[in-house]
């Protein structure tokens, strides 16, 4: 990438965004597909594989970074992510409706776990940037591998309370729409309907490779104009490549809640943020040296942010106010104000 000019490295990375956007909107449509059909939602090993098919242009560019050294970006992407992906909501809130907020219509406490499982995965991160680099298994930091075996057993808990919840709430005026995407849609065509599991598959395939190559040339790409830019790494792909892996996450939850499913739109963007520090893993593996010992103020600051734009929208689903201002709830002017003053002290830290 270092031979191409600097306005041939931005039409690169526009690509590389436009086709991670169109191959992982037909990519989730595919994975839910694959999953009314083969209900692979209600085995461990299924969620899982859902959890990465969900993920993959966070892959692509955490194995691409890693493998390059560029270790800022790819710390950078996987943290920064986080807020980026909850921001998501903001623009969810103003597709869901004119005079009541997202948070208000959730009517469930299923994403307030979610929630509380992606600030338990982000806090064990933080103490694992604590721990020497020598502290590790192999290659692989300790605190990797607890991330992992929290996020499953936050996984475990949150299916245990969706089939059989132990408790009954009640929100006057909510709209949760509904609890699992395999339940079907009174408005909604199922995707894919009058086509075979293995077309199906073939599109997942498809999009799979797509996905993956897009993430590739977005991690290539967005380094090399980062360091042409003079761009801290970890800043850039706090923002920028953030931004451009969390376009298919905006085209569903968008779509979601204009379908009336705001548990699902909310529950979507937490699972993800959860699921996405697992990938902490895989960089140690491909690095060959813990990540989280080279995370530094930055992404412990990108940390911090991710937890506090997640427990606004926690405690916002908790407390349901119902004040909308130019079609956003109070929680969502709130989570605005505190990105914008995130990103304002990422850029005066070293």
């Amino acid at each position: 990438m270092n031979g191409i000019a600097t306005a041939g490295l931005v039409a690169v990375f526009l690509a590389g965004a436009g086709a991670t956007w169109i191959a992982g909107v037909l990519l989730a449509k595919a994975t839910d597909a694959i999953d009314d059909r083969l209900h692979l939602g209600e085995a461990m090993g299924g969620m899982v594989l859902l959890a990465v098919a969900g993920s993959l242009p966070e892959v692509a560019i955490t194995v691409t970074a890693a493998a390059s050294g560029n270790l800022g970006l790819a710390a950078g992407n996987l943290v920064g992510g986080i807020a980026v992906q909850t921001m998501v909501l903001v623009i969810c809130d103003v597709a869901s409706d004119r005079r009541l907020p997202l948070s208000y219509l959730v009517g469930s406490l299923v994403p307030v776990l979610e929630g509380v499982l992606v600030i338990a995965v982000c806090s064990v991160m933080l103490l694992g940037a604590l721990l020497p680099a020598s502290t590790a298994i192999g290659s692989v930091s300790p605190a990797s591998i607890a991330i992992i075996v929290i996020w499953i057993g936050g996984i475990w808990i949150l299916n245990r309370v969706r089939k059989s919840p132990q408790w009954q709430v009640h929100m006057p005026g909510s709209h949760p729409g509904r609890p699992h995407r395999r339940v079907a849609h009174p408005r909604a065509a199922k995707p894919f309907a009058s086509r075979s599991t293995v077309y199906v598959g073939l599109v997942f395939f498809a999009g799979s490779v797509v996905t993956l190559a897009a993430g590739v040339l977005l991690a290539q790409s967005g380094s090399a104009l980062a360091d042409r830019a003079g761009i801290n790494g970890v800043i850039f792909g706090a923002t920028f490549l953030a931004l451009a892996t969390a376009l298919p996450e905006i085209s569903t939850g968008v779509a979601a809640v204009r379908l009336g499913d705001n548990q699902l739109a909310m529950g979507d963007i937490f699972g993800g943020n959860a699921f996405q520090l697992c990938l902490f893993l895989v960089a140690d593996v491909v690095a060959g040296r813990p990540l989280m010992p080279t995370l530094g103020a930055q992404n412990a600051w990108l940390a911090s942010l991710g937890i506090l734009l997640t427990l606004v929208y926690v405690a916002s689903i908790v407390v349901r106010s119902q004040k909308c201002i130019v079609r956003l709830g109070a929680d969502s002017i709130v989570v605005i104000s505190i990105y914008v003053i995130g990103i304002l002290g990422l850029a005066s830290l070293r």
